[in-house]
C-alpha cells in the first residue's frame, strides 16, 4: 500500500508515480480520472482492479496532442477535422490501433480499437507532457458509482490506492466525453458526452447510433445498463414528490414538498444545461448523503448537453 499525497503542484511526484506503475488522480476538465501509464499491463490491470472495473470495458488513453494520438490509432480525415476543432476538449475518438501501438492491449478490452483523447486541463496537460506517454484515466471513482469531480471525492473513494492525486478544483465541465466511433462507415456517436451531437455533426455530418455487436461488446466505456449510480434510488421526470425525497431541481421546477432540493440550475440560471452538467455528479454524491428514500430529479431537456445529461441519469436510475 502506497501513502498518499494530495497537492495542487506535486507534478514530479505525480510523473514518478506513474513511472512506478502506481496510480495517480487527475483533474480532467470533464471529470477526475484514475490515471496509469496506458503502456504497462501491471499499471492498467491495478486501474481494473481499483475500481473494480470488469475487464471487458475498455479505457480511454489520453495524450498530449492530435499528433500523439495518431501515433496510436488509425488517423482518416474525420478524426484529422474532429482533433483540429475539438482538442484539447471533452471528445473521445475510436479508431483502429496501429500494428505496433504500444498501449497495453487491456486498455483495448481486447478489441482492435483504442479510444483517445486530449484533454483540457492545465493540468492534466501538463502531466501527459511530463510523463511523455499515454496514459489511461477513467473516472477515479468505484464502478458503476458517481463520477468524481474533486480531489476530495477521489480519496472518498478510492482512498490509499491512489498514490498521488493532483488538486485541480471542480471540474468545469462535469460530465464524460463524447465518444465517437470512427471505424469504417458513418462515424457512430457511442457515447453523449461534453460535447453535442449537434457541434460533432456539423463537421462530420450525420451520426450513426451504436449497432448490436457495439452493444454487446463495447468500444467505449460507459454503457452498462447501471452506471454513475449512487446507493440510494433514483427517480427521473420528478414534478411532485412521492415519499421523502431529495429533489435535484432544474429551471423553473416546484419543489414544494420535497424534503430537500439541491438545484441543478436554479431559476436563475434559466434553462443552463451547461450549468446542470457541471453540477450533475456532485450534487447526485451530495444528495447520496442526505436522510431521504429516494433522489427525485426534476425532467431535463433532451437536447444540446441535455442529451448527456439524461444518457447519466437513465444509467443512474437503472436497476440494479
Amino acid at each position: 500500500m502506497v501513502s498518499l499525497e494530495v497537492a495542487p503542484c506535486s507534478m514530479d511526484a505525480a510523473v514518478d508515480a506513474l513511472r512506478r506503475g502506481e496510480l495517480v488522480g487527475l483533474p480532467t476538465e470533464t471529470v477526475y480520472g484514475l490515471a496509469a501509464d496506458a503502456t504497462q499491463d501491471d499499471a492498467v490491470a491495478k486501474v481494473f482492479a481499483a475500481k473494480g472495473r470488469p475487464q471487458l470495458n475498455p479505457l480511454i488513453a489520453h495524450v498530449a496532442s492530435a499528433e500523439a494520438a495518431a501515433e496510436l490509432v488509425a488517423w482518416p480525415p474525420e478524426a484529422d477535422r474532429l482533433a483540429a476543432t475539438h482538442w484539447p476538449g471533452p471528445l473521445t475518438l475510436v479508431l483502429p490501433r496501429r500494428a505496433h501501438c504500444p498501449v497495453s492491449l487491456l486498455a483495448s478490452a481486447g478489441l482492435d480499437t483504442l479510444a483517445v483523447r486530449v484533454p483540457r486541463h492545465p493540468v492534466a496537460l501538463a502531466l501527459l507532457s511530463a510523463f511523455g506517454r499515454p496514459v489511461v484515466a477513467p473516472s477515479a471513482n468505484r464502478s458503476g458509482r458517481i463520477s468524481p469531480t474533486s480531489a476530495s471525492d477521489v480519496i472518498a473513494e478510492l482512498g490509499a490506492a491512489v498514490a498521488v492525486v493532483l488538486d485541480g478544483g471542480l471540474c468545469d465541465v462535469g460530465v464524460e466525453s463524447t465518444v465517437i466511433g470512427l471505424l469504417g462507415g458513418p462515424p457512430v456517436l457511442l457515447r453523449p458526452g461534453g460535447v453535442t451531437r449537434e457541434v460533432v455533426e456539423a463537421v462530420v455530418g450525420p451520426l450513426a447510433a451504436p449497432n448490436v455487436a457495439d452493444t454487446l461488446r463495447p468500444h467505449s466505456p460507459g454503457l452498462s445498463d447501471s452506471h454513475y449510480a449512487p446507493a440510494l434510488p433514483v427517480r427521473l421526470n420528478a414534478t411532485r414528490p412521492q415519499g421523502r425525497e431529495a429533489l435535484l431541481a432544474f429551471g423553473d421546477a416546484d419543489p414544494s414538498g420535497f424534503a430537500r432540493t439541491l438545484w441543478l440550475a436554479a431559476p436563475g440560471d434559466g434553462h443552463d444545461v451547461v450549468t446542470a452538467a457541471a453540477r450533475l455528479f456532485r450534487l447526485l454524491r451530495a444528495a447520496d448523503a442526505l436522510d431521504v428514500e429516494r433522489i427525485a430529479v426534476s425532467p431535463l431537456p433532451d437536447k444540446g448537453l441535455g442529451e448527456a445529461l439524461n444518457d447519466r441519469l437513465r444509467r443512474a436510475a437503472a436497476e440494479r
